[in-house]
């Protein structure tokens, strides 16, 4: 991706005065800045309006929303930013800006595993910005459930962590389910143990999410090794029944405290400081290439001698890079398989194409989960 950035040894200081500045002076030029920022974001909206009205009698707000050409405008960003605010600050800013803009037609529902308080949450709102309205869900399940009825535009569900790997429910919904993927979101993890009290030797019960557990087991062994340790199916969850004893904990994000009233004990808690969390956005279309994306396929296999090597060659041969891959059972038969792959590209980019065409002389049935933007941060 071609960046613009200030070369190095260039800043923008520079230009500034070198006398200290007077301050009723400078508040005055940010004021007018203001004035100005608020214009164009006014003005930025009025023109989204008129996309809508170019796109002609549309039903509702899924109808306006196109991922890919946010994706073009997120990297056009990231493309300008010379600082001194960050990328990921400058992402967020104009993501609320776009969700604030696209609300004006009518607010897109998005599902997720709730209850409020939820990383899954989190998710929606880095993806969605704070204008989606969201639903918060009791599963996985019932969020493919919601978005395949129509009673949800889209849904955001966990898929795998950097530390626990896989989140197989998820991917054993994709067996059945009509449901494309249209985006993905790559959140960092951060737990914290949370009661009412804020005091470590009360704690003689903790609930969290399993996979929550499972990231935090080291710090638990050190700190808690005689709590009982609950699994429940959601952070928030666990939060939600911890504010009702004194003597229980839960491990869950900061935002769950905050919802549930509970005090921090300890924190972050994760046995891994990188520890992150990707998550797919779910739709019910498939839509056009970005220009940088990926591409998730579940293909059921012929049980013969050198079946995997026959599914993997067709990548290779048409250059087309494979980011992961994984089998689970294909719910056909017994000892039936299906492969989860997700390769670099979009499934109308000409090698990924031709791959798919060649892989077709191989496998039973191939199914295109999603083609999607990579997440940008």
């Amino acid at each position: 991706m071609p960046s613009r950035k200030t070369p190095p040894g260039k800043s923008r200081e520079s230009a500034a005065p070198k006398t200290p500045p007077v301050l009723s002076e400078v508040r005055e030029r940010i004021d007018d800045i203001d004035r100005q920022i608020q214009a164009l974001i006014a003005e930025r909206a009025r023109w989204a309006h008129q996309v809508g009205k170019a796109k002609g009698p549309l039903k509702a707000a899924v109808d306006y929303y196109r991922p890919e050409r946010e994706a073009q405008v997120l990297r056009q960003v990231l493309d300008r930013n010379d600082g001194p605010l960050s990328d990921e600050v400058l992402l967020r800013l104009f993501r609320e800006i776009m969700s604030a803009c696209l609300a004006q037609q009518e607010p897109l529902k998005v599902g997720y595993l709730g209850p409020e308080g939820t990383f899954s949450q989190q998710a929606l709102h880095k993806h969605f910005g704070h204008s989606a309205k969201g639903l918060p869900l009791g599963s996985i399940e019932e969020v493919f459930q919601e978005v395949e009825a129509g009673h949800a535009d889209f849904g955001v569900v966990p898929v795998e962590n950097s530390g626990q790997g896989t989140i197989q429910s998820t991917l054993d919904m994709f067996l059945t389910s009509s449901l494309k993927i249209c985006g993905e979101v790559e959140l960092a993890v951060h737990q914290y143990l949370m009661s009412r009290t804020g005091r470590l030797e009360d704690i003689e019960r903790v609930y969290s999410h399993p996979m929550s557990l499972a990231q935090s087991k080291a710090w638990l062994r050190q700190h808690l090794p005689r709590a009982e340790k609950i699994a429940v199916s959601s952070n928030a969850e666990a939060a939600r029944r911890a504010r009702n004893a004194d003597d229980s904990a839960a491990i869950a994000g900061e935002n769950a405290g905050h919802v549930y009233g509970l005090k921090s004990i300890a924190g972050p808690i994760e046995d891994r400081p990188d520890n992150t969390t990707r998550f797919l956005v779910l739709g019910r279309e498939l839509f056009p290439p970005s220009g940088h994306d990926r591409s998730s396929l579940l293909v059921y296999v012929r049980d013969q001698p050198g079946a995997l090597y026959n599914v993997l060659s067709p990548f290779a041969r048409h250059g087309v890079s494979m980011n992961r891959i994984e089998s689970r059972p294909a719910h056909t038969g017994r000892w039936q398989y299906a492969f989860f792959i997700d390769v670099g590209g979009h499934v109308q980019d000409g090698p990924v194409a031709d791959a798919l065409a060649e892989l077709g002389e191989y496998a039973t049935d191939i199914k295109v989960l999603g083609s999607y933007p990579v997440a940008l941060l």
